[in-house]
Protein backbone atom coordinates (compact mmCIF):
# COMPACT_ATOMS: atom_id res chain seq x y z
CA UNK A 1 0.00 0.00 0.00
CA UNK A 2 3.35 2.32 0.95
CA UNK A 3 6.14 3.77 -1.08
CA UNK A 4 8.03 4.21 1.78
CA UNK A 5 7.99 5.25 5.30
CA UNK A 6 7.56 8.86 6.36
CA UNK A 7 11.00 9.33 8.01
CA UNK A 8 12.18 8.14 4.33
CA UNK A 9 11.02 11.28 2.40
CA UNK A 10 13.40 13.76 1.82
CA UNK A 11 15.66 15.84 -0.75
CA UNK A 12 16.79 12.82 -3.06
CA UNK A 13 12.57 12.28 -3.21
CA UNK A 14 12.01 16.27 -4.40
CA UNK A 15 9.42 15.96 -7.64
CA UNK A 16 8.88 12.28 -6.95
CA UNK A 17 5.17 10.83 -6.24
CA UNK A 18 5.18 8.88 -2.83
CA UNK A 19 2.39 7.25 -1.10
CA UNK A 20 2.54 7.16 2.54
CA UNK A 21 0.45 5.35 5.41
CA UNK A 22 0.13 6.53 9.12
CA UNK A 23 -1.67 8.11 11.93
CA UNK A 24 -2.21 12.19 12.22
CA UNK A 25 0.47 13.68 14.37
CA UNK A 26 -1.12 16.85 14.51
CA UNK A 27 -3.36 18.91 11.78
CA UNK A 28 -2.79 23.08 11.19
CA UNK A 29 -5.77 24.87 9.55
CA UNK A 30 -4.09 28.22 8.10
CA UNK A 31 -6.44 29.66 5.96
CA UNK A 32 -6.21 28.22 2.03
CA UNK A 33 -3.60 25.09 3.05
CA UNK A 34 -4.69 22.30 5.66
CA UNK A 35 -1.04 21.29 7.13
CA UNK A 36 -0.62 17.45 8.13
CA UNK A 37 1.67 15.83 10.35
CA UNK A 38 1.64 12.00 8.94
CA UNK A 39 3.34 9.60 11.71
CA UNK A 40 4.38 5.80 10.88
CA UNK A 41 6.74 3.91 13.23
CA UNK A 42 9.89 5.16 11.27
CA UNK A 43 9.34 9.10 11.90
CA UNK A 44 7.24 12.28 10.72
CA UNK A 45 6.49 13.75 7.50
CA UNK A 46 4.55 17.63 6.66
CA UNK A 47 1.76 16.48 3.95
CA UNK A 48 -0.20 19.55 2.79
CA UNK A 49 -3.40 20.06 1.05
CA UNK A 50 -4.44 22.84 -0.82
CA UNK A 51 -7.43 24.96 -1.42
CA UNK A 52 -7.08 24.14 -4.82
CA UNK A 53 -7.56 20.77 -4.77
CA UNK A 54 -11.24 21.25 -3.29
CA UNK A 55 -12.62 17.62 -2.64
CA UNK A 56 -9.38 17.30 -1.08
CA UNK A 57 -9.54 19.92 0.95
CA UNK A 58 -12.99 19.76 2.10
CA UNK A 59 -11.81 16.06 3.69
CA UNK A 60 -8.75 17.67 4.97
CA UNK A 61 -10.42 20.27 7.16
CA UNK A 62 -12.49 17.43 8.79
CA UNK A 63 -9.58 15.25 9.93
CA UNK A 64 -8.46 15.44 13.35
CA UNK A 65 -5.88 13.87 15.52
CA UNK A 66 -4.61 9.50 15.30
CA UNK A 67 -7.01 9.39 12.20
CA UNK A 68 -5.70 6.90 9.76
CA UNK A 69 -4.58 7.93 6.62
CA UNK A 70 -3.25 7.01 3.26
CA UNK A 71 -1.93 9.84 0.89
CA UNK A 72 -0.03 9.64 -2.54
CA UNK A 73 1.37 13.24 -3.61
CA UNK A 74 4.24 14.92 -4.69
CA UNK A 75 7.74 16.34 -2.77
CA UNK A 76 8.37 19.66 -2.76
CA UNK A 77 11.29 21.48 -1.16
CA UNK A 78 9.70 23.85 1.98
CA UNK A 79 10.09 27.13 1.84
CA UNK A 80 13.12 28.38 2.82
CA UNK A 81 11.88 30.62 5.83
CA UNK A 82 9.44 27.38 7.12
CA UNK A 83 12.21 24.67 7.15
CA UNK A 84 12.34 22.82 10.70
CA UNK A 85 15.60 21.28 10.92
CA UNK A 86 14.92 19.13 13.91
CA UNK A 87 12.70 16.84 12.02
CA UNK A 88 14.63 14.15 9.71
CA UNK A 89 11.75 15.24 7.14
CA UNK A 90 12.03 19.06 7.70
CA UNK A 91 13.20 20.29 4.04
CA UNK A 92 10.50 18.56 2.26
CA UNK A 93 6.68 18.39 2.50
CA UNK A 94 4.51 16.19 0.24
CA UNK A 95 1.60 18.01 -1.61
CA UNK A 96 -1.57 16.25 -1.35
CA UNK A 97 -3.10 14.58 -4.66
CA UNK A 98 -5.22 11.93 -3.03
CA UNK A 99 -6.53 11.20 0.59
CA UNK A 100 -8.14 8.17 2.01
CA UNK A 101 -9.41 8.42 5.73
CA UNK A 102 -9.17 4.55 6.50
CA UNK A 103 -10.20 4.86 10.13
CA UNK A 104 -11.05 7.56 12.39
CA UNK A 105 -10.13 7.61 15.69
CA UNK A 106 -12.37 9.25 19.14
CA UNK A 107 -10.99 11.38 21.46
CA UNK A 108 -7.89 9.91 23.47
CA UNK A 109 -7.19 9.43 27.29
CA UNK A 110 -4.05 11.14 26.95
CA UNK A 111 -2.54 13.56 24.41
CA UNK A 112 0.11 12.21 22.15
CA UNK A 113 1.32 14.59 20.06
CA UNK A 114 2.87 16.35 23.55
CA UNK A 115 4.03 14.15 26.17
CA UNK A 116 1.30 14.55 28.91
CA UNK A 117 1.83 12.75 32.62
CA UNK A 118 -0.78 10.40 33.25
CA UNK A 119 -0.51 7.32 35.69
CA UNK A 120 1.11 4.07 35.11
CA UNK A 121 -1.78 1.74 34.90
CA UNK A 122 -3.93 4.35 32.73
CA UNK A 123 -1.08 4.46 29.81
CA UNK A 124 -0.68 0.47 29.80
CA UNK A 125 -4.48 0.24 29.97
CA UNK A 126 -4.32 1.86 26.72
CA UNK A 127 -0.44 0.48 25.64
CA UNK A 128 -1.17 0.59 22.09
CA UNK A 129 -1.84 4.43 22.42
CA UNK A 130 1.47 4.77 24.47
CA UNK A 131 3.52 2.96 22.27
CA UNK A 132 2.34 5.55 19.49
CA UNK A 133 4.53 8.11 21.29
CA UNK A 134 8.26 8.18 19.85
CA UNK A 135 9.66 8.26 22.96
CA UNK A 136 8.26 4.66 23.69
CA UNK A 137 8.16 3.24 20.50
CA UNK A 138 11.71 4.30 19.72
CA UNK A 139 12.74 1.88 22.18
CA UNK A 140 10.92 -1.11 21.14
CA UNK A 141 12.73 0.07 17.84
CA UNK A 142 15.91 0.23 19.35
CA UNK A 143 14.81 -3.60 21.50
CA UNK A 144 14.38 -5.12 18.14
CA UNK A 145 17.96 -3.69 17.09
CA UNK A 146 19.86 -5.08 20.02
CA UNK A 147 18.18 -8.82 19.70
CA UNK A 148 19.30 -8.65 15.85
CA UNK A 149 22.96 -8.25 16.77
CA UNK A 150 22.97 -10.39 19.49
CA UNK A 151 21.97 -13.12 17.11
CA UNK A 152 24.59 -11.97 14.63
CA UNK A 153 26.98 -12.10 17.12
CA UNK A 154 26.38 -15.67 18.22
CA UNK A 155 25.99 -16.62 14.53
CA UNK A 156 29.21 -15.87 13.35
CA UNK A 157 30.76 -17.51 16.75
CA UNK A 158 29.21 -20.81 15.37
CA UNK A 159 26.81 -20.75 18.50
CA UNK A 160 23.33 -22.66 17.57
CA UNK A 161 20.34 -20.65 18.93
CA UNK A 162 17.96 -24.08 20.82
CA UNK A 163 14.63 -23.77 22.01
CA UNK A 164 14.11 -25.27 25.69
CA UNK A 165 10.52 -25.96 26.71
CA UNK A 166 8.28 -23.73 28.71
CA UNK A 167 6.09 -26.12 30.25
CA UNK A 168 8.42 -28.00 32.46
CA UNK A 169 9.17 -29.44 35.74
CA UNK A 170 8.62 -27.45 39.36
CA UNK A 171 11.78 -28.41 41.85
CA UNK A 172 12.00 -26.99 45.15
CA UNK A 173 14.95 -24.65 44.68
CA UNK A 174 14.89 -20.96 43.77
CA UNK A 175 12.15 -18.29 43.38
CA UNK A 176 8.67 -19.11 43.58
CA UNK A 177 7.12 -20.89 40.58
CA UNK A 178 4.20 -20.34 37.93
CA UNK A 179 2.42 -23.34 38.02
CA UNK A 180 0.26 -25.09 35.10
CA UNK A 181 -2.42 -27.65 36.14
CA UNK A 182 -2.51 -30.41 33.52
CA UNK A 183 -5.94 -31.79 32.41
CA UNK A 184 -4.66 -35.28 31.14
CA UNK A 185 -2.49 -35.17 34.72
CA UNK A 186 -5.20 -35.02 37.25
CA UNK A 187 -3.43 -32.98 40.22
CA UNK A 188 -0.07 -32.58 38.58
CA UNK A 189 1.47 -29.10 37.55
CA UNK A 190 3.92 -27.96 34.99
CA UNK A 191 6.16 -25.37 36.10
CA UNK A 192 6.97 -22.19 33.78
CA UNK A 193 11.09 -22.20 33.74
CA UNK A 194 12.99 -19.44 35.66
CA UNK A 195 15.66 -20.31 33.63
CA UNK A 196 16.49 -23.32 31.19
CA UNK A 197 19.35 -23.98 33.61
CA UNK A 198 19.06 -27.68 33.66
CA UNK A 199 18.15 -27.77 29.54
CA UNK A 200 20.85 -26.27 28.48
CA UNK A 201 23.22 -28.63 30.63
CA UNK A 202 21.68 -31.13 28.94
CA UNK A 203 22.20 -29.60 25.29
CA UNK A 204 25.90 -29.50 26.75
CA UNK A 205 25.97 -33.50 27.46
CA UNK A 206 23.81 -33.90 23.77
CA UNK A 207 27.06 -32.48 22.18
CA UNK A 208 25.68 -28.93 21.27
CA UNK A 209 28.84 -27.69 22.66
CA UNK A 210 28.14 -23.69 21.81
CA UNK A 211 23.94 -22.74 22.41
CA UNK A 212 22.27 -19.61 22.74
CA UNK A 213 18.42 -18.55 23.27
CA UNK A 214 16.94 -15.53 23.30
CA UNK A 215 14.00 -17.02 25.90
CA UNK A 216 11.18 -16.13 28.14
CA UNK A 217 11.06 -16.82 31.53
CA UNK A 218 9.15 -16.79 34.80
CA UNK A 219 9.43 -16.33 38.36
CA UNK A 220 6.91 -15.50 40.86
CA UNK A 221 8.12 -13.41 43.01
CA UNK A 222 7.78 -9.59 44.42
CA UNK A 223 8.33 -6.69 41.28
CA UNK A 224 10.48 -3.83 41.43
CA UNK A 225 11.70 -1.28 38.89
CA UNK A 226 14.18 -4.01 37.53
CA UNK A 227 11.76 -6.87 37.99
CA UNK A 228 8.99 -8.52 35.89
CA UNK A 229 6.84 -12.14 36.61
CA UNK A 230 7.81 -13.06 33.13
CA UNK A 231 10.89 -11.31 31.56
CA UNK A 232 13.62 -11.95 28.64
CA UNK A 233 16.75 -13.77 29.08
CA UNK A 234 19.99 -14.19 26.70
CA UNK A 235 20.54 -17.79 28.00
CA UNK A 236 24.18 -19.02 26.55
CA UNK A 237 26.58 -22.60 27.27
CA UNK A 238 29.67 -23.47 25.94
CA UNK A 239 31.31 -26.86 26.70
CA UNK A 240 35.19 -26.95 26.77
CA UNK A 241 35.49 -23.34 27.93
CA UNK A 242 36.86 -21.85 31.68
CA UNK A 243 35.45 -18.15 33.32
CA UNK A 244 38.14 -16.53 31.28
CA UNK A 245 36.58 -17.11 28.14
CA UNK A 246 33.03 -16.99 28.90
CA UNK A 247 33.83 -13.42 30.10
CA UNK A 248 35.90 -12.20 27.18
CA UNK A 249 32.96 -12.98 24.68
CA UNK A 250 30.74 -11.57 26.32
CA UNK A 251 32.52 -8.71 26.77
CA UNK A 252 33.11 -8.43 23.19
CA UNK A 253 29.66 -9.06 22.33
CA UNK A 254 28.97 -5.76 25.02
CA UNK A 255 31.58 -3.58 22.84
CA UNK A 256 30.02 -4.26 19.38
CA UNK A 257 26.68 -3.42 20.95
CA UNK A 258 27.33 0.09 22.85
CA UNK A 259 30.11 0.94 19.77
CA UNK A 260 27.80 0.07 16.84
CA UNK A 261 24.13 1.36 18.59
CA UNK A 262 25.11 3.71 20.67
CA UNK A 263 29.00 5.15 19.82
CA UNK A 264 29.93 4.08 22.99
CA UNK A 265 33.52 3.19 23.46
CA UNK A 266 33.97 0.47 26.56
CA UNK A 267 36.47 -0.52 28.15
CA UNK A 268 39.18 -2.72 25.86
CA UNK A 269 38.92 -5.35 29.25
CA UNK A 270 36.38 -5.00 31.90
CA UNK A 271 37.75 -4.72 35.81
CA UNK A 272 37.38 -7.81 37.72
CA UNK A 273 36.41 -7.54 41.80
CA UNK A 274 36.15 -9.97 43.78
CA UNK A 275 32.79 -10.65 46.02
CA UNK A 276 35.06 -9.69 49.34
CA UNK A 277 36.20 -6.34 47.66
CA UNK A 278 33.04 -5.13 46.59
CA UNK A 279 31.45 -5.75 50.06
CA UNK A 280 34.31 -4.06 51.48
CA UNK A 281 34.24 -1.00 49.44
CA UNK A 282 31.17 -0.66 48.47
CA UNK A 283 28.65 -2.59 50.63
CA UNK A 284 27.01 -3.95 47.64
CA UNK A 285 27.83 -7.13 45.65
CA UNK A 286 27.16 -4.87 42.14
CA UNK A 287 28.54 -1.31 42.92
CA UNK A 288 28.27 1.07 40.57
CA UNK A 289 31.27 2.54 39.67
CA UNK A 290 30.17 6.15 38.39
CA UNK A 291 30.02 7.13 42.78
CA UNK A 292 33.60 8.18 43.89
CA UNK A 293 32.38 7.21 47.09
CA UNK A 294 33.81 4.62 49.23
CA UNK A 295 32.85 2.71 52.64
CA UNK A 296 36.12 2.24 54.80
CA UNK A 297 36.80 -0.28 58.08
CA UNK A 298 37.34 1.44 61.09
CA UNK A 299 36.76 -1.50 63.52
CA UNK A 300 40.45 -1.79 64.74
CA UNK A 301 40.89 2.29 65.12
CA UNK A 302 38.16 2.49 67.48
CA UNK A 303 37.94 -0.88 69.03
CA UNK A 304 39.66 0.16 72.76
CA UNK A 305 37.64 3.47 72.16
CA UNK A 306 35.31 4.78 74.64
CA UNK A 307 32.44 4.50 72.57
CA UNK A 308 30.66 1.54 73.68
CA UNK A 309 28.45 1.17 70.09
CA UNK A 310 31.76 1.63 67.53
CA UNK A 311 33.75 -0.85 70.25
CA UNK A 312 31.95 -3.42 71.16
CA UNK A 313 30.70 -4.17 67.38
CA UNK A 314 34.18 -3.71 66.35
CA UNK A 315 35.40 -6.40 68.77
CA UNK A 316 32.42 -9.21 67.26
CA UNK A 317 33.74 -11.12 64.15
CA UNK A 318 30.22 -10.78 62.33
CA UNK A 319 29.75 -7.18 62.55
CA UNK A 320 31.40 -4.47 60.91
CA UNK A 321 31.98 -0.78 61.69
CA UNK A 322 32.48 1.12 58.73
CA UNK A 323 32.28 4.79 57.66
CA UNK A 324 31.43 6.79 54.66
CA UNK A 325 32.75 10.30 53.79
CA UNK A 326 30.92 12.64 51.57
CA UNK A 327 33.12 15.37 50.34
CA UNK A 328 31.70 18.92 50.63
CA UNK A 329 29.19 17.51 53.14
CA UNK A 330 29.30 19.31 56.24
CA UNK A 331 26.42 22.10 54.71
CA UNK A 332 23.71 19.38 55.01
CA UNK A 333 21.12 20.61 57.71
CA UNK A 334 19.56 18.78 60.44
CA UNK A 335 16.28 18.15 58.10
CA UNK A 336 18.90 16.30 55.48
CA UNK A 337 20.30 14.24 57.97
CA UNK A 338 17.70 13.11 59.43
CA UNK A 339 16.52 12.08 56.02
CA UNK A 340 18.79 9.91 55.66
CA UNK A 341 19.07 8.61 59.18
CA UNK A 342 15.20 7.52 58.30
CA UNK A 343 16.34 6.32 55.17
CA UNK A 344 18.99 3.98 56.46
CA UNK A 345 16.35 2.74 58.82
CA UNK A 346 14.42 1.04 56.05
CA UNK A 347 17.47 -1.35 56.08
CA UNK A 348 17.09 -2.40 59.75
CA UNK A 349 20.01 -0.22 60.66
CA UNK A 350 19.38 1.08 64.20
CA UNK A 351 21.62 4.63 64.09
CA UNK A 352 23.75 6.65 61.91
CA UNK A 353 26.03 8.40 63.38
CA UNK A 354 28.05 11.39 61.91
CA UNK A 355 31.09 14.07 61.94
CA UNK A 356 30.78 17.19 60.28
CA UNK A 357 34.43 18.29 59.07
CA UNK A 358 34.73 21.95 59.38
CA UNK A 359 38.31 22.67 59.68
CA UNK A 360 40.59 19.75 59.23
CA UNK A 361 43.86 21.24 60.08
CA UNK A 362 42.42 22.34 63.69
CA UNK A 363 42.57 18.71 64.84
CA UNK A 364 39.05 17.34 67.03
CA UNK A 365 38.13 21.04 67.61
CA UNK A 366 37.38 21.54 63.81
CA UNK A 367 35.05 19.08 64.41
CA UNK A 368 31.44 18.71 64.93
CA UNK A 369 29.46 16.05 66.36
CA UNK A 370 27.78 14.33 69.86
CA UNK A 371 30.07 11.48 69.51
CA UNK A 372 33.70 13.19 69.96
CA UNK A 373 33.07 13.02 73.56
CA UNK A 374 33.16 9.75 73.63
CA UNK A 375 36.39 9.37 71.03
CA UNK A 376 40.02 9.97 72.14
CA UNK A 377 41.95 12.53 69.72
CA UNK A 378 44.19 9.96 68.83
CA UNK A 379 41.24 7.90 67.60
CA UNK A 380 39.36 10.98 65.99
CA UNK A 381 42.83 11.86 64.07
CA UNK A 382 43.01 8.12 63.13
CA UNK A 383 39.48 8.13 61.18
CA UNK A 384 40.34 10.99 59.64
CA UNK A 385 43.67 9.80 58.09
CA UNK A 386 41.94 6.61 57.12
CA UNK A 387 38.70 8.96 55.07
CA UNK A 388 40.87 11.11 53.62
CA UNK A 389 38.90 13.77 55.28
CA UNK A 390 39.15 16.91 54.30
CA UNK A 391 37.88 20.42 55.58
CA UNK A 392 33.98 20.82 54.63
CA UNK A 393 33.33 17.22 54.19
CA UNK A 394 31.11 15.02 56.66
CA UNK A 395 31.93 11.53 58.07
CA UNK A 396 28.82 9.14 58.34
CA UNK A 397 29.49 5.89 60.86
CA UNK A 398 27.57 2.67 61.20
CA UNK A 399 27.94 -0.10 63.33
CA UNK A 400 26.25 -3.51 63.64
CA UNK A 401 25.80 -6.84 62.09
CA UNK A 402 27.79 -7.06 58.87
CA UNK A 403 24.76 -7.45 56.38
CA UNK A 404 22.98 -4.87 57.99
CA UNK A 405 25.85 -2.17 57.90
CA UNK A 406 26.63 -3.47 54.22
CA UNK A 407 23.65 -2.82 52.26
CA UNK A 408 22.64 0.66 54.78
CA UNK A 409 25.77 2.11 54.24
CA UNK A 410 26.18 0.41 50.20
CA UNK A 411 22.37 1.95 49.76
CA UNK A 412 22.80 5.41 51.34
CA UNK A 413 25.79 5.85 49.38
CA UNK A 414 23.81 5.58 46.24
CA UNK A 415 21.49 7.59 47.42
CA UNK A 416 24.25 10.76 48.57
CA UNK A 417 25.57 10.14 45.10
CA UNK A 418 22.72 11.04 43.06
CA UNK A 419 21.56 13.71 45.93
CA UNK A 420 24.71 15.94 45.42
CA UNK A 421 25.75 15.11 41.52
CA UNK A 422 28.43 12.97 42.37
CA UNK A 423 27.32 10.20 39.78
CA UNK A 424 29.29 10.47 36.63
CA UNK A 425 28.06 10.28 33.01
CA UNK A 426 28.65 6.75 30.86
CA UNK A 427 28.69 3.13 31.42
CA UNK A 428 30.81 1.77 34.04
CA UNK A 429 31.34 -2.38 33.73
CA UNK A 430 32.66 -4.61 35.93
CA UNK A 431 33.35 -8.78 37.13
CA UNK A 432 32.42 -9.85 39.92
CA UNK A 433 34.13 -13.02 41.19
CA UNK A 434 34.90 -15.32 43.92
CA UNK A 435 31.91 -14.94 45.46
CA UNK A 436 30.64 -17.42 48.47
CA UNK A 437 29.74 -20.85 47.42
CA UNK A 438 26.92 -20.71 49.79
CA UNK A 439 25.25 -18.59 52.05
CA UNK A 440 23.57 -19.35 55.62
CA UNK A 441 19.83 -18.98 56.17
CA UNK A 442 18.47 -17.66 59.41
CA UNK A 443 17.78 -20.98 60.73
CA UNK A 444 21.29 -22.08 60.48
CA UNK A 445 20.74 -23.87 57.16
CA UNK A 446 22.98 -23.51 54.38
CA UNK A 447 21.36 -21.91 50.56
CA UNK A 448 23.52 -21.38 47.31
CA UNK A 449 24.28 -17.78 46.12
CA UNK A 450 23.89 -18.73 42.78
CA UNK A 451 22.12 -21.64 42.20
CA UNK A 452 23.53 -25.56 42.96
CA UNK A 453 24.89 -26.53 40.05
CA UNK A 454 27.59 -23.89 40.25
CA UNK A 455 31.59 -25.32 40.52
CA UNK A 456 32.88 -24.83 43.74
CA UNK A 457 36.30 -23.25 43.56
CA UNK A 458 37.88 -26.52 44.73
CA UNK A 459 37.79 -30.21 43.20
CA UNK A 460 37.56 -32.06 46.85
CA UNK A 461 33.77 -33.12 47.61
CA UNK A 462 34.63 -33.43 50.91
CA UNK A 463 35.83 -30.53 51.43
CA UNK A 464 33.32 -28.62 50.50
CA UNK A 465 31.06 -30.39 53.10
CA UNK A 466 33.63 -29.74 55.90
CA UNK A 467 32.96 -26.47 55.58
CA UNK A 468 30.79 -24.83 53.57
CA UNK A 469 31.68 -21.49 54.39
CA UNK A 470 34.55 -21.36 53.43
CA UNK A 471 34.01 -22.68 50.12
CA UNK A 472 34.26 -20.03 46.60
CA UNK A 473 32.09 -20.68 43.73
CA UNK A 474 33.44 -20.37 40.25
CA UNK A 475 30.74 -17.85 39.36
CA UNK A 476 31.02 -14.24 37.77
CA UNK A 477 28.57 -11.28 37.50
CA UNK A 478 28.70 -8.81 35.37
CA UNK A 479 27.38 -5.40 36.43
CA UNK A 480 26.66 -2.16 34.83
CA UNK A 481 26.20 1.22 36.54
CA UNK A 482 24.99 -0.68 39.64
CA UNK A 483 22.85 -2.86 38.21
CA UNK A 484 23.49 -6.44 37.35
CA UNK A 485 23.43 -7.18 33.76
CA UNK A 486 24.16 -11.16 34.56
CA UNK A 487 25.38 -13.60 36.00
CA UNK A 488 27.13 -17.05 35.44
CA UNK A 489 29.05 -20.05 36.42
CA UNK A 490 31.45 -22.73 35.24
CA UNK A 491 28.93 -25.57 36.29
CA UNK A 492 29.53 -29.14 38.18
CA UNK A 493 30.68 -31.80 35.93
CA UNK A 494 30.36 -34.90 37.67
CA UNK A 495 27.64 -36.94 40.37
CA UNK A 496 29.80 -36.84 43.29
CA UNK A 497 30.65 -33.05 43.24
CA UNK A 498 26.34 -32.28 42.67
CA UNK A 499 25.78 -34.80 45.45
CA UNK A 500 27.87 -32.93 48.21
CA UNK A 501 26.10 -29.88 47.22
CA UNK A 502 22.80 -31.14 47.38
CA UNK A 503 24.21 -32.79 50.89
CA UNK A 504 25.48 -29.37 52.43
CA UNK A 505 22.16 -27.71 51.56
CA UNK A 506 20.50 -30.66 53.08
CA UNK A 507 18.54 -31.95 50.65
CA UNK A 508 18.75 -36.21 50.39
CA UNK A 509 19.92 -38.42 48.15
CA UNK A 510 16.61 -39.31 47.17
CA UNK A 511 15.01 -36.23 47.20
CA UNK A 512 18.16 -34.85 44.93
CA UNK A 513 16.79 -37.69 42.36
CA UNK A 514 13.08 -37.18 42.47
CA UNK A 515 13.84 -33.35 41.53
CA UNK A 516 17.15 -33.61 39.25
CA UNK A 517 17.43 -36.85 38.23
CA UNK A 518 17.70 -36.32 34.92
CA UNK A 519 20.77 -34.33 35.07
CA UNK A 520 22.23 -36.34 37.47
CA UNK A 521 21.55 -39.41 34.94
CA UNK A 522 23.45 -37.35 32.32
CA UNK A 523 26.54 -36.86 34.87
CA UNK A 524 27.32 -41.12 34.12
CA UNK A 525 27.74 -40.87 30.48
CA UNK A 526 30.75 -38.66 29.72
CA UNK A 527 29.49 -35.23 30.14
CA UNK A 528 31.71 -32.67 29.57
CA UNK A 529 33.47 -29.66 31.41
CA UNK A 530 31.36 -26.73 30.72
CA UNK A 531 30.12 -23.39 31.86
CA UNK A 532 27.37 -20.07 31.14
CA UNK A 533 25.75 -16.95 31.38
CA UNK A 534 22.45 -14.98 31.25
CA UNK A 535 21.57 -11.62 30.60
CA UNK A 536 18.85 -9.60 31.47
CA UNK A 537 17.66 -8.42 27.96
CA UNK A 538 15.19 -6.30 29.42
CA UNK A 539 17.84 -4.51 31.71
CA UNK A 540 20.28 -4.75 28.84
CA UNK A 541 18.21 -2.56 27.11
CA UNK A 542 16.85 -0.05 29.67
CA UNK A 543 20.13 0.73 30.96
CA UNK A 544 21.52 1.30 26.93
CA UNK A 545 18.28 3.20 26.39
CA UNK A 546 18.42 5.63 28.87
CA UNK A 547 14.47 4.46 30.44
CA UNK A 548 14.39 4.30 34.42
CA UNK A 549 11.93 0.92 34.12
CA UNK A 550 12.42 -2.32 32.08
CA UNK A 551 8.44 -1.40 32.21
CA UNK A 552 9.64 1.35 29.39
CA UNK A 553 11.10 -1.13 27.10
CA UNK A 554 8.45 -4.20 27.17
CA UNK A 555 5.54 -4.21 24.95
CA UNK A 556 2.99 -5.24 27.19
CA UNK A 557 4.52 -4.92 30.67
CA UNK A 558 2.64 -5.80 34.16
CA UNK A 559 2.11 -3.26 36.66
CA UNK A 560 4.11 -3.19 39.98
CA UNK A 561 1.34 -5.76 41.06
CA UNK A 562 2.01 -8.25 38.38
CA UNK A 563 -1.32 -6.87 36.82
CA UNK A 564 -1.93 -6.39 32.79
CA UNK A 565 -4.53 -2.99 32.79
CA UNK A 566 -4.51 -3.68 29.16
CA UNK A 567 -6.28 -7.30 29.47
CA UNK A 568 -6.99 -7.18 33.25
CA UNK A 569 -4.92 -10.53 33.37
CA UNK A 570 -4.81 -12.51 35.76
CA UNK A 571 -8.25 -13.18 35.58
CA UNK A 572 -10.93 -15.55 36.63
CA UNK A 573 -12.16 -18.54 34.67
CA UNK A 574 -15.39 -20.18 34.35
CA UNK A 575 -16.40 -23.00 36.41
CA UNK A 576 -16.37 -25.31 33.54
CA UNK A 577 -12.25 -24.91 33.18
CA UNK A 578 -12.08 -25.29 36.61
CA UNK A 579 -13.70 -28.62 36.68
CA UNK A 580 -12.27 -29.75 33.83
CA UNK A 581 -8.76 -28.93 35.50
CA UNK A 582 -10.34 -30.93 38.37
CA UNK A 583 -9.38 -27.79 40.56
CA UNK A 584 -11.46 -25.84 43.41
CA UNK A 585 -10.59 -22.51 44.17
CA UNK A 586 -10.47 -21.07 48.15
CA UNK A 587 -10.57 -17.55 49.05
CA UNK A 588 -6.72 -16.51 50.62
CA UNK A 589 -7.11 -15.99 54.24
CA UNK A 590 -5.60 -12.34 55.28
CA UNK A 591 -5.12 -11.42 58.99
Amino acid sequence: MRTHYCNQVNKELIGREVKLCGWVNRVRHHGKVVFINLRDREGIVQVVVEEEQQELFEVATKIHNEYVLCIEGKVRSRPEGLINYEMITGEVEVVVEKLDILAKSEALPFNLDEYQEANDELRLRYRYLDLRRKEAGDKLIFRSKVVKKIRDYFDRLGFLEIETPILTKSTPEGARDFLVPSRNFPGKFYALPQSPQIFKQLLMAAGFDRYYQIVKCFRDEDLRADRQPEFTQMDVELSFVDEQEIMRIHEELLRELFAELLQVALPAQFPQMTFKEAMARYGSDKPDLRIPLELVDIADVVKNSGFAVFADAAKKPEYRVAALRLPKGATLSRKQLDGYIEYVAIFGLKGLAHVKVNERAQGIAGLQSSILKFLSEDVVENILIRTKAETGDIIFFAAGVTNIVNEALGALRVKLGHDHGLVEHGFRPLWVIDFPMFAKLENGDWTFMHHPFTAPATDNAEEVIADPAKVLARAYDLVLNGIELGGGSIRISNYSMQMAIFKVMGMSEETAKENFGHLLEAFKYGYPPEGGIAFGIDRMIMLMSGAKSIREVIAFPKTQTGMCPLVQAPSTVNAAQLKELGIKCYQKQTD
